[in-house]
């Protein structure tokens, strides 16, 4: 939670002023319980409001008591008529004018704080919004950074993939279906200097989750084990690394890989 930015946000001016929503109003005193600065920061802006309000009030006039006391002065008195007793001192009881220098004070220490209120609010909202904005932006530069390493990772597959194809020192094999799979149909391109192995998929079938192709080259009539890959890869996949190699095949196997191939999975087979 970044203090500062809750302080700065308006949000208190406006607690001040009640003029927040009752949810709002909750989550300003939470934050008071959770952090004393933004308390004493609440005390702070009322007493600046306090300050500014008598700030905004005038002094009355100096000669306004001598007009008062003339005016008390010159009113008629009326003497209502007493009972019979002990002579006592006479009370009268005088209404003083309310001067309207007050009520222009009171006016403007009003306005003042409706003005202060609404500043607090306005500010606040515009905070919220540029919040807003600014999130929104960080979210479609992290989208368009994402786009863009797609594809930068796609064009360097593929100036990889032009690499390997235009390379006479790699050997294509292809690899037809089998009686298991006729229609299948995948190839291998294979640099026997450098041993590096490629696979490239043309029609393989969709297999379960928890299946996947593997890629065995035939050394001494037996299998080895050159790679597993899923049905959908895309481009040339990097296999493992192979010396030698009469033939390679695809069989069916459980992901991960098997020790063995299943042959009765065999999907494509292609002699060096």
């Amino acid at each position: 939670m970044n203090i500062e930015e809750y302080i700065s946000s308006g949000i208190l001016e406006a607690y001040a002023l009640n003029t927040l929503s009752v949810e709002e109003m909750r989550e300003v005193e939470d934050m008071m319980a959770k952090y004393p600065e933004i308390k004493e920061e609440l005390n702070a802006i009322e007493l600046s409001f306090e300050d500014m309000a008598m700030a905004a009030a005038q002094a009355p006039k100096r000669d306004l008591k001598s007009s008062i006391l003339d005016m008390i002065e010159d009113e008629p008195q009326i003497v209502e008529p007493q009972p019979q007793v002990a002579p006592k001192s006479e009370a009268r009881v005088v209404q003083m004018p309310a001067s309207p220098i007050w009520k222009y004070a009171v006016a403007a220490s009003v306005a003042i704080a409706l003005m202060c209120g609404y500043l607090a609010v306005d500010y606040r909202s515009k905070w919220k919004n540029s919040s807003q904005a600014y999130a929104q932006l960080l979210a479609t530069n992290s989208q368009m950074a994402q786009q863009y390493n797609q594809v930068n990772q796609s064009l360097g597959d593929l100036q990889n993939d032009l690499a390997v194809l235009t390379n006479p020192d790699f050997r294509r094999i292809a690899m037809p279906g089998t009686d298991y799979a006729p229609d299948a149909y995948a190839s291998v391109y294979w640099n026997q200097a450098s041993q590096e192995l490629y696979l490239n998929i043309s029609s393989l079938k969709e297999l379960a989750q928890d299946q996947q192709y593997q890629l065995w080259a035939i050394v001494d009539g037996q299998p080895v084990d050159a790679g597993v890959f899923d049905w959908n890869a895309e481009g040339l996949v990097r296999m493992k690394n192979m010396a030698s190699s009469a033939a390679f095949a695809v069989t069916i196997e459980k992901r991960g890989g098997s020790e063995n191939p299943s042959l009765d999975t065999m999907q494509v087979l292609g002699t060096v």
